[in-house]
């Protein structure tokens, strides 16, 4: 089991899954919402995550003529989990505080789209496009 929270502690989560590969997607539209190289997640099904506290500070935005859609703590801006698709959901792996000993990359996506300056130094598999496993 992992537990979670956002930066300023207002959603709090738990996970049942057992957690080990994390997936960085490398997507642009993943770098614009993050500020970065893209975001890191961990992939669990559904029924495996409990909210602790603080749903009603979740907010969502769905990019316009797309499937593509994030979740985010509306006091301090953390992302939180959100569904991937109608089976699992993700988590934003530098969210998790406690039961992540065993996280280890194990997957880039969209690598093909990934910003010229972002350097890849781990043994995660690179995937061209979307993690199709």
């Amino acid at each position: 089991m992992a537990r979670g929270e956002c930066n300023c502690g207002a959603v709090q989560f738990e996970i049942d899954a057992e957690l080990t590969d994390v997936f960085v997607c490398h997507c642009s539209i993943c770098r614009r919402s993050t500020g970065s190289n893209g975001i890191a997640v961990v992939v669990f099904p559904n029924d495996q995550l409990r909210w602790l506290k603080g749903r009603e500070h979740i907010a969502t935005w769905k990019k316009p003529d797309s499937d593509w859609q994030t979740w985010f703590c509306r006091t301090c801006g953390s992302p939180v989990p959100g569904e991937n698709d109608a089976a699992r959901m993700f988590a934003p792996a530098g969210c998790i505080v406690e039961g992540g000993d065993a996280l280890r990359v194990a997957h880039h996506i969209w690598v093909g789209s990934k910003a010229v300056w972002d350097e890849i130094g781990d043994t995660g598999q690179r995937h061209p496009e979307g993690f199709r496993g």
